[in-house]
């Protein structure tokens, strides 16, 4: 059972950060579960910061 919950909080947060890779803004977060939404928006987060740093700022 843990298992399966953390696949889904993992694939929830690869979504995110592609999300954010690609430009998406938070808003287009697809989950509504406070857990899945949370990591959702921490890889989108992450991505977003790492756009920034890799492309300076822009």
């Amino acid at each position: 059972m843990k298992r399966q919950k953390r696949d889904r909080l993992e694939r929830a947060q690869s979504k995110g950060y592609q999300a954010g890779l690609t430009g998406k803004t938070k808003e287009c977060c697809p989950y509504q579960e406070t857990d899945t939404r949370a990591q959702w928006l921490g890889g989108w987060r992450t991505a977003v910061d790492d756009r920034v740093s890799f492309f300076g700022g822009k």
